[in-house]
């Protein structure tokens, strides 16, 4: 544990300057990008791009045929087994190649992952990187920057943090690092990489871009290390600023224009980078709200990290929010889930029908069952997401805007209740959260969908949030 007061200590270079160098990169690259979002938080630091929910020939060729040189597809893998992960990036990445064929088009894929270094890793990058090279590119090294300054995540001299309060916390000592399903022991990335790879690469064998070469431009330096790289390297790319993931950027393309190939592994700062995507201010309720819609909102949240517990409690300092907890517990008992989601429904459409807003959420308390094994631990919660999901999806009432706390959730929310084919991303709500406006083919179409991580934010972004909604 260290102060954040190091933060504070490094200059950043020129920020206009590296913009203008990205931009010049960017466009002289020509390929698409292609970001695999595996829970629909990904689009947190992003604006106007599309956001597909499925991985069809047809949907790849309609974001392939997009003047937007990125797109992104939502995989949802953070809530799926391994072996429909291993399914679904197979699909993915055989699908894309084949696109990319129609199109003559060069093209990058990018895993987007959890910031804290969760979710199905490294089994999806070896997945991309295995049918790449079935289909005769061979992939010479793997990108790895989970930075993410509006999550207060940070890497430094390798070592991952994540900011609580004052204090950069090293993520294995995180509730993050004891996830259930994705949990870990190692907070230096290159040590993490052993541990995830089960030391098939070792932490000597990775490689690193120190603060110093970032916060000095040394992009030569840089360019150099991606040249040499071979045979998977792991390349740690350590950030604690947007000023430094553009520097990375700038290199990287320089180091692809040569003609080397990488596997990126991400948290949504350096996606923003490498598709040269601009600032854009926070959202406001003229740009979020119709008029013409006088019924209440939703919000729903699932999430059981300590920081969304406790965003709940701020929240229910609005007045006029009606809060109903689901019993989730009841998954234990059959059909018991099922007859609570029924009850929950009427009141929720009575209060919507009144202008009233409602929230609903799971017990606080994350169920805890003996002789548990991971996939059962997943599978439980998928079941719970799933009665939460129908919160909305069963829903007769148009509401106004839903908010949804948690990537699993969010993900339920917006592909299986709102069955969204596509959205685009009108940009953050709050920093680090970001709104989808939905499709014509929605459930209800054109209608804002907040899509709140679970572990993002202070005590308060919620209900600043809301506050902004109502």
């Amino acid at each position: 544990m260290i102060s954040a007061d190091i933060l504070d200590s490094f200059t950043n270079p020129d920020r206009t300057t590296i913009d203008k160098l990205l931009a010049d990169e960017f466009l002289s690259a020509n390929i698409k990008i292609v970001v695999l979002d595996d829970d629909p938080t990904g689009v947190q630091t992003v604006h106007d791009v599309s956001v597909y929910t499925n991985w069809s020939i047809e949907s790849i060729r309609e974001g392939f045929s997009e003047n937007n040189r990125l797109f992104f597809i939502l995989t949802n893998s953070r809530g799926f087994t391994e072996e429909q992960t291993r399914k679904a990036h197979i699909e993915i990445a055989e699908n894309v190649n084949k696109v990319a064929k129609e199109f003559n088009c060069d093209y990058i894929i990018i895993s987007r992952g959890d910031s804290t270094l969760r979710g199905h890793y490294p089994l999806e990058t070896q997945l991309l990187k295995e049918v790449s090279e079935e289909n005769g590119v061979a992939i010479d090294g793997e990108i790895i920057c989970p930075y993410f300054k509006e999550g207060g995540r940070f890497t430094i001299n390798d070592v991952h943090y994540v900011k609580y309060g004052n204090e950069l916390v090293p993520a294995a000592q995180t509730e993050f690092a004891k996830d259930e399903t994705f949990g870990y022991a190692k907070s230096n990335l290159c040590e993490y990489v052993e541990e995830k790879t089960k030391g098939a690469f070792t932490a000597n064998s990775c490689k690193s871009i120190s603060l110093e070469q970032l916060k000095n431009c040394k992009y030569d330096e840089i360019e150099a290390i991606l040249m040499d790289s071979k045979d998977f390297n792991k390349i740690i790319v350590n950030a604690i600023s947007d000023e430094d993931v553009e520097v990375f950027a700038i290199a990287l393309y320089r180091a692809m224009k040569k003609g080397k190939h990488f596997v990126i592994r991400c948290a949504a700062a350096l996606v923003k980078a490498i598709g040269n995507v601009s600032d854009k201010p926070i959202l406001t309720r003229e740009e979020l709200r119709s008029s013409d819609n006088s019924a209440g909102g939703i919000i729903v949240v699932g999430s059981h990290t300590k920081k969304t517990t406790a965003q709940l409690e701020k929240l229910k300092g609005i007045k006029g929010i009606e809060f109903i907890e689901m019993d989730s517990d009841l998954v234990l008992e059959s059909g018991a889930l099922e007859k609570e989601v029924d009850n929950i429904l009427c009141k929720e459409e009575e209060l919507l029908k009144k202008g009233i807003t409602v929230c609903v959420s799971t017990k606080r308390n994350l169920l805890k069952v003996d002789n548990d094994t991971p996939e059962e631990a997943l599978l439980r919660s998928i079941k719970i997401s799933d009665a939460l999901k129908d919160c909305v999806g069963r829903l007769t009432v148009k509401p106004s805007f839903i908010v949804a706390k948690g990537g699993i959730t969010s993900s339920d929310v917006g592909i299986k209740a709102l069955q969204v084919k596509k959205a685009i991303v009108m940009g953050q709500i709050q920093p680090g959260v970001p709104v989808w406006k939905t499709g014509n083919e929605s459930k209800f179409a054109d209608i804002p969908y907040v899509i709140f991580p679970g572990n993002v934010g202070a005590e308060n972004t919620l209900k600043e949030a809301v506050s902004t909604l109502i």
